[in-house]
C-alpha cells in the first residue's frame, strides 16, 4: 500500500512539473513596441517579459520583414506601439498560445539587422530591429579644393539617444534628454557665427551607433567632432566637468584598422590615389598620410579641449582641470580632431538640478562656443574664412592711427572699430587689429 502511494505521488509530481514546463514554454509575451526613426535608419524595439528565441525571414513584392517568435503568447492584437517611421506601413501579428508571428509592412527594400538586447535599467528584455534607409545617407561637402573661404564644419554629437537613455540622475531624468538641448543650443551660436557651421551628429531622440558617429562626421567633413555627455558614479559625490581626447593606443589602433581597409585608401590619400597603382606604395603613402593626420588630429583635439576647459571653470566646477586621454567609443577617429565633453555629474544631485537648468544649459553652450570660436580664431585650416580674416591682420605702428589705417585698408573707421570691438579710437603700438 505504501509503495502504491509513493507511486502516485511521485507520478502527481511528475504531471505538476511538466504542466509548469509546459506553462513556462508559452510564458514569454511582448510588452511593447517602440519606434525610434532617424534621417538614415528606424529602429523597432519589442519589449519582451523574458528573453525572447526568435527566426526572421524577408519576403518581397511586397517588401516585408517576418518575425517567428517560440514560447511567446501570440495572437491578432498587438500591445501598443509608440512611434512611426515611412520606413514602415503597418506592424501585424498571429500566432496561438505558444507561438506569435509579426509582420513589419515595408514601404522599400531594406537589409534588416535583428539581435536581442539585454536588460538594462530602465529596460528589460528587448529583441530589436534596425531598417537602414540606404537613400537618405548624409550628403557629403564639395571637396576644399572647389571651395573658397570656407566655413568652419563643427559637429556637433549629443551623447546616448532612442533606445539608449545614458546615465540616469536621482530624480529619474535622462543623459539623453540633457545633452541634445545643449548641443542645439551649441549649434545656434556656431550658425550665427560668419565662418562656423554646425552639424548635429542626431537631430533627434534616436540612437546613433557609436561606431556610426565618427563615420558621419567624417561624411560631413568635420574640422573638429565635439561630443557633449553627462558624468556619473556610483556614488552621489563627485561633480564637476572634464574633457577627454583620444588616447595615443587607441589612436595607434585604428590607425591599424583603417590602413588594413584598403578599399578606404582612396578616401585617405584623396586623387593621389588614382595615380598609384603599387598596392605596397599606396599603403606606404596611406601610412604616413593616416601618421600626419593622427598627429594633427591629437594636437588640435588637445588645443581645443584646453580652451573648453578655460571656458567651463568660468561658469561650473571642473572634476578634471586637464584634458584626460581615454579610450571612449566616440573618440576613435584618428583622422579627425575629437573631444568628448562632460558638461557635469548627473548622478550628483545638485548638478543634476543645474543641468537640468535651461539657463546653466545656455551658459554651457555660450562657454563651448567661445572657446571653439577662439581655438578656430588662433589656429584656422588654411582654407577657411578664419584663416582669410586672420591673414588681414596689421600689427600697429609707431605714428599709426585708427584713422590712418581705415585710409590705407579702404574702410570706415566706424567698421575698424566694430570689428576690433574698440570703445574708442584709441589704439597703442604693437596692437594686432583685424581688418573687415
Amino acid at each position: 500500500m505504501k509503495n502504491n502511494y509513493n507511486t502516485v505521488l511521485c507520478h502527481a509530481w511528475l504531471l505538476v512539473l511538466l504542466l509548469l514546463s509546459l506553462s513556462s514554454l508559452a510564458s514569454n509575451q511582448v510588452q511593447q513596441i517602440r519606434i525610434w526613426p532617424s534621417p538614415d535608419n528606424t529602429r523597432v524595439v519589442f519589449d519582451l517579459a523574458a528573453a525572447p528565441e526568435y527566426k526572421y525571414f524577408t519576403l518581397d513584392n511586397p517588401e516585408r520583414l517576418v518575425i517567428d517568435l517560440s514560447h511567446t503568447r501570440g495572437g491578432a492584437s498587438l500591445p501598443a506601439i509608440s512611434g512611426q517611421s515611412a520606413l514602415i506601413s503597418n506592424i501585424r501579428s498571429s500566432g496561438d498560445q505558444n507561438s506569435m508571428r509579426i509582420v513589419l509592412d515595408l514601404s522599400k527594400k531594406t537589409n534588416a539587422n535583428v539581435f536581442v538586447l539585454t536588460p538594462t535599467a530602465p529596460y528589460g528584455h528587448r529583441l530589436v530591429i534596425d531598417l537602414p534607409d540606404e537613400n537618405s545617407r548624409v550628403q557629403r561637402q564639395p571637396p576644399s579644393s572647389i571651395r573658397a573661404a570656407r566655413d568652419i564644419v563643427i559637429a556637433i554629437d549629443a551623447g546616448h539617444g532612442g533606445e539608449d537613455p545614458g546615465s540616469i540622475g536621482p530624480s529619474g531624468i535622462y543623459e539623453k534628454h540633457l545633452t541634445l538641448p545643449i548641443a542645439r543650443r551649441l549649434a545656434e551660436l556656431i550658425d550665427k557665427e560668419p565662418g562656423m557651421k554646425a552639424l548635429l551628429v542626431r537631430t533627434g531622440d534616436y540612437f546613433v551607433h557609436v561606431n556610426r558617429r565618427t563615420d558621419i562626421a567624417r561624411s560631413m567633413q568635420a574640422d573638429l567632432l565635439v561630443s557633449i555627455h553627462a558624468d556619473a558614479f556610483t556614488s552621489p559625490q563627485p561633480r564637476g566637468a572634464s574633457v577627454w581626447v583620444l588616447s595615443l593606443r587607441r589612436a595607434t589602433t585604428e590607425v591599424g584598422r583603417m590602413l588594413e581597409q584598403t578599399e578606404r585608401h582612396g578616401e585617405l590619400l584623396g586623387g593621389v590615389a588614382e595615380v598609384i597603382r603599387d598596392a605596397a606604395n599606396e599603403r606606404y603613402l596611406a601610412q604616413t598620410v593616416l601618421d600626419l593626420s593622427m598627429n594633427h588630429s591629437m594636437v588640435t583635439a588637445h588645443q581645443a579641449a584646453n580652451q573648453v576647459l578655460t571656458e567651463l571653470a568660468k561658469i561650473t566646477r571642473l572634476h578634471k582641470a586637464e584634458p584626460q586621454a581615454a579610450s571612449l567609443g566616440v573618440l576613435r577617429s584618428p583622422d579627425i580632431p575629437s573631444i568628448l565633453v562632460e558638461v557635469g555629474f548627473i548622478s550628483n544631485p545638485q548638478e543634476e538640478q543645474q543641468l537640468r537648468n535651461t539657463s546653466h544649459q545656455a551658459r554651457l553652450a555660450q562657454s563651448l562656443f567661445t572657446a571653439l570660436k577662439r581655438h578656430f580664431q588662433q589656429a584656422p585650416p588654411a582654407d577657411s574664412l578664419f584663416a582669410q580674416q586672420r591673414s588681414r591682420e596689421h600689427r600697429v605702428q609707431p605714428g599709426e592711427s585708427l584713422s590712418v589705417l581705415a585710409q590705407r585698408y579702404n574702410v570706415s573707421v566706424a567698421e575698424l572699430r566694430t570689428h576690433n570691438q574698440l570703445s574708442n579710437d584709441s589704439i597703442r603700438i604693437g596692437q594686432v587689429l583685424r581688418i573687415p
